[in-house]
């Protein structure tokens, strides 16, 4: 069965199709299918150098016509959907126009041209923060999205299943929390630089918990729900083992950078009252509410909030096994970022 992956060259995207030719080193048993074709949808005038062996086809999923190109002859294929806008440029529209209806024209090219398999990466952000710290969603978590990024994203799990509904396509919902992992963006690679100085905001006491997710890790369930045939029409989160505290999250980045690499961190923290985070949320709706998005006040939002998942439905399930932990994995990331020559 062909692949056709959306969002590379993105994080996601790019290491997927790495993962499709080459298969996981740390989960040999999904190991690639031989003379697998992989194909990509790239936004025109797109850098794919990274992409090596996948088939390109350019286009953009607000052009109605992109998904129509895509998918065509893909009979039988995979679709794997992990493109999205998560921090817009041209304010809260783009939320809706690529991760709502991108992702509707999406399904209807892949009932159209017989595709097996669509295979959706949304996110934590539909179902919103945790009521209380202590307490970890599961699948079955009522809708409550955190703002317009949550609601696009709630919206497009809301087509998935209708497609679902439809019967002419196989879906799986994948909902992994915060990323980290080699070909990471630059804001990571800036909040390794402020943890490094000592800059990092630390907001309220830092006991607030946050799931994040490896990089082959999500790869690895992503795989998981192609092949799985109870996969169908159900709705996983993805992510390692267990949530962290956010000082845990500092102190182990701290750590890895002494330890692994020779870099002393500052071991400062920049500690805010959690109103901070609070004001910021204000603020944050605010500019949405009139069409505006502003990144920093958007993460400084969530700072002092848990976001935490259960993810023993997908272990149960799919023999899903997360095989790395935040210590190997931010050390995978330093490891990757000092390899090309990028500093913290």
């Amino acid at each position: 069965m062909n692949a056709y992956v959306t969002g590379a060259p993105g994080w996601l995207g790019t290491r997927l199709v790495e993962a499709l030719f080459q298969g996981l080193p740390d989960t040999p048993s999904l190991s690639p299918a031989p003379g697998r074709r992989v194909h990509c949808l790239v936004r025109p005038g797109t850098d794919t150098a990274s992409l090596a062996g996948a088939d390109i086809v350019e286009g953009d999923l607000r052009d109605p016509d992109a998904a129509e190109r895509f998918l065509r002859g893909g009979e039988g294929g995979t679709v794997f959907h992990s493109a999205g806008v998560i921090h817009p440029t041209r304010g809260v529209r783009e939320f809706y126009e690529v991760n709502v209806e991108g992702t509707k024209r999406l399904l209807e090219a892949a009932e159209k041209h017989g595709l097996r398999r669509f295979i959706y990466v949304s996110s934590n952000s539909p179902i919103g923060v945790n009521p209380a710290p202590e307490e970890r969603f599961d699948e079955n978590a009522p809708y409550h999205p955190y703002m317009n990024y949550g609601r696009s994203k709630m919206l497009a799990e809301q087509a998935v299943k209708v497609a679902e509904e439809r019967g002419k396509l196989e879906t799986v919902i994948i909902r992994p929390p915060w990323f980290y992992g080699p070909n990471q963006p630059d804001r990571q690679t800036l909040f390794f630089s402020m943890i490094r100085q000592g800059k990092f905001p630390l907001v309220g006491a830092g006991q607030n918990r946050r799931s994040m997710a490896f990089i082959d890790n999500i790869c690895q369930g992503l795989l998981l729900c192609e092949r799985a045939r109870e996969a169908r029409g159900q709705t996983y989160w993805i992510a390692d083992r267990r949530p962290y505290s956010m000082t845990e999250i500092i102190g182990t980045v701290e750590d890895v950078m002494a330890r692994d690499f020779g870099v002393e961190p500052a071991r400062q923290r920049m500690k805010l009252p959690s109103i901070a985070s609070e004001v910021a949320f204000g603020m944050d709706s605010m500019l949405q509410s009139i069409g505006l998005y502003h990144q920093k006040m958007h993460v400084l939002s969530e700072m002092n909030k848990t976001i935490a998942c259960d993810v023993s439905k997908a272990e149960r399930e799919l023999g899903y096994d997360p095989k790395v932990d935040l210590a190997e994995g931010m050390r995978r990331s330093m490891a990757w970022m000092l390899e090309r020559g990028i500093s913290w």
